[in-house]
């Protein structure tokens, strides 16, 4: 007998995914017994059983396995599906995703305000984390991304600037250790650098390179972290352009270089990316981004 109603199918999905009823009924907004009744409906179309009660919950039996395998794929779909219609339509209107690494932040959260005051209909999500959201899922429409050119087959991927850096260090540590004239004279500084040694960022890789380890007195894993630390003096590190001009009591130790300079890149999802909607903001963004690649004045 051919399967007819999703309903059952999703319900025995979320029951097989958290392994309670209560836990289906509150995913899904139902009742329990709403839940119970899908099960029993589904198991009778069947002829077999999907799961097996017991008095922790339910388990998915051989066959349930199957049917949360296939329910899966097919929520997924759907999750896609409604990802792509809420980008469409003629206006600008609805929900914006943008996703970014919190060191974005800075330049990116003035041109999303500037876009909402052309648009007030609409609403903005800005979110921002180390981990790529999946644009094939609807789970973001626009993607602004630092490093290499992202490779996945399905997005249309833009360069938008470089983000020049240099290497700074707070007026306070000057004052107490000098400044080194060249990257001959780093003998007795401190520096501040990424935890991780194998870092994709150019300029901390630099760094790590360049630097003797015993040197690299402060280190740690957010951007955040390390800039906060450069400001407080903890030695010498590195800092974006856009961000070091907002603090005057920054002294540029070396002006940048073209090894240091990390791409930015919009990525956006072929499905996505004629929409009215995505469109005019990466457009937008293009115009202001004009001048973000400009080499950091002498400090």
């Amino acid at each position: 007998m051919a399967i007819d109603n999703w309903d059952e199918i999703r319900t025995a999905y979320h029951v097989a995914r958290l392994g309670t009823v209560s836990g289906a009924a509150e995913v899904l907004g139902v009742h329990h017994a709403t839940v119970i009744r899908h099960i029993d409906a589904l198991e009778e179309r069947l002829g077999t059983k999907l799961f097996q009660r017991h008095a922790r919950g339910y388990t998915a039996t051989e066959a349930g396995q199957d049917l949360l395998t296939v329910a899966q794929t097919t929520d997924d779909q759907f999750t896609q599906l409604a990802g792509r219609l809420r980008g469409q339509g003629s206006t600008v209107t609805g929900e914006l995703i943008v996703t970014s690494l919190t060191v974005l932040a800075r330049q990116l959260t003035p041109v999303l305000v500037a876009f909402q005051a052309e648009h007030p209909d609409l609403t903005v999500r800005f979110l921002t984390d180390d981990r790529l959201f999946r644009l094939e899922y609807g789970e973001a429409h626009v993607a602004i991304r630092a490093g290499a050119a992202p490779e996945q087959p399905d997005n249309v991927v833009q360069s938008l600037c470089k983000r020049q850096g240099a290497l700074y260090a707070a007026r306070t540590y000057v004052e107490a250790h000098g400044l080194p004239k060249t990257d001959r004279d780093f003998a007795g500084h401190r520096f501040i650098c990424h935890d991780n040694e194998a870092t994709r960022s150019p300029a901390d890789r630099w760094i790590w390179d360049h630097v003797p380890k015993e040197q690299i007195l402060f280190r740690a894993t957010d951007q955040r972290v390390l800039q906060t630390a450069l400001l407080e003096g903890a030695g010498i590190g590195f800092m974006p352009c856009w961000d070091a001009q907002t603090h005057p009591d920054l002294v540029q130790v070396l002006p940048p270089r073209n090894d240091w300079a990390a791409p930015i890149w919009i990525v956006t999802h072929v499905d996505l990316h004629r929409t009215i909607k995505v469109q005019s903001f990466t457009t937008f963004l293009k115009d202001a981004a004009k001048d973000w690649s400009e080499t950091c004045p002498p400090a």
